[in-house]
């Protein structure tokens, strides 16, 4: 779907994580540290969402004029593998089209603060993805947020559990506010130029 067939329509951006401070700085949890930043952006704080199980900001994001978008920016609290349902209620609420749905979420087979952004696809084993498509359908955008395998015989439900490394902490800030800037480009700019600036 190309993101202009309905440029009035407000975008959904929901980062993908697990509430709870105990869960806060898990390598799971990067979609809702993404989320927190375009909400500080907008200069929003999230408030709960009427009866949706979910955390809201509402805002504007671009340019004055023809390239300004209203967004509603969203963290799920129904724990990761039950964000569709959330998720479907604030798309009914704000009446957003699928195709201006955004997951921010993390991706094991990308390496440590490598972005990919895409339209569509599978759910590559992640329960927030798998929930969001089994409540919305497949056709969301999605900016994966690497996070790399797990090492050793690590299992990969400790592994997306644990915070990030001290090696990795160095180099988080900066990662997700790149990861933000991607957001903000796929909603103003479109999916293929973010794509061309974000997937290197």
């Amino acid at each position: 779907m190309d993101v202009t067939t309905d440029a009035a329509a407000p975008w959904l951006i929901v980062g993908l994580g697990n509430p709870g401070p105990e869960y806060a700085g898990n390598r799971h949890n990067v979609g809702f540290m993404v989320a927190d930043l375009l909400a500080d952006r907008v200069g929003g704080k999230f408030k709960r969402a009427g009866r949706a199980q979910a955390q809201v900001v509402e805002g504007r994001i671009g340019p004055p004029g023809p390239l300004n978008r209203r967004v509603v920016l969203a963290k799920p609290m129904s724990y990761m593998n039950l964000s569709g349902g959330p998720v479907n209620a604030l798309r009914d609420f704000y009446k957003v089209p699928v195709g201006h749905v955004v997951a921010v979420h993390d991706e094991l087979d990308i390496d440590y603060g490598v972005l990919r952004l895409k339209l569509g696809g599978g759910d590559n084993g992640h329960n927030g993805l798998k929930s969001m498509t089994k409540a919305l359908g497949a056709e969301y955008h999605r900016v994966r947020f690497g996070i790399g395998r797990p090492p050793g015989r690590m299992q990969v439900a400790d592994f997306v559990l644990k915070d990030f490394s001290s090696a990795e902490r160095k180099e988080l800030d900066y990662f997700v506010d790149r990861a933000a800037d991607a957001v903000e480009a796929l909603v103003i700019e479109g999916l293929e130029r973010a794509q061309s600036t974000y997937n290197s």
